[in-house]
């Protein structure tokens, strides 16, 4: 397995659509270890194909929740089906724009649909922290990142702190 770049806030392909999956074959599966091993490399929870500049459908995730189980998952086209109406606000962060975290609010369940590495159709129902992370890492197949999801105000603030944090780093 690889590690692979990951794309940071201003990356192109981060803002665009991810093209379906046509077929998961052995280069989508190393291509999905690859994304684990990235992932974990970057102590994240959650990858998707555009944070590391490849425009498919697909993500992985590697979540704990409270109770310590672990849910691991690699999905191709993964769509979000059912989502509830209950909402919480908490905490996230992102691998591509590393150094910045807020509070966002999204639905508390959600099921989603997808194939496995094996083309098998998953349907898998989540909430908490792998509901959040699922809700995360899909957006990102569509384009979205999380700081879409915040008031302008605070977008507005989290983008200037974001820029300062980079003039700072080119400084080294």
């Amino acid at each position: 397995m690889a590690l692979l770049d990951i794309e940071v806030l201003g990356a192109r392909i981060l803002r665009e659509e991810a093209a379906p999956v046509e077929a998961v074959d052995d280069d989508l599966r190393r291509l999905a270890g690859d994304m684990f091993d990235t992932m974990y490399h970057a102590e994240g929870i959650g990858l998707a194909g555009p944070q590391v500049g490849v425009s498919r459908r697909i993500l992985v995730v590697d979540v704990k929740n409270d109770d310590e189980s672990r849910h691991v998952h690699a999905l191709v086209n993964p769509v979000v089906v059912e989502a509830s109406r209950e909402q919480d606000k908490a905490s996230e962060g992102c691998l591509s724009i590393p150094g910045l975290e807020e509070n966002v609010t999204r639905p508390v369940r959600v099921t989603v649909e997808a194939l496995s590495l094996d083309g098998d159709p998953v349907r898998i129902e989540a909430d908490g922290l792998l509901a959040r992370a699922l809700q995360h890492e899909v957006d990102h197949l569509d384009g979205v990142l999380f700081i879409d999801r915040l008031s302008p105000l605070k977008r507005g603030i989290l983008l200037r702190k974001w820029r300062k944090n980079q003039r700072t780093a080119a400084r080294g």
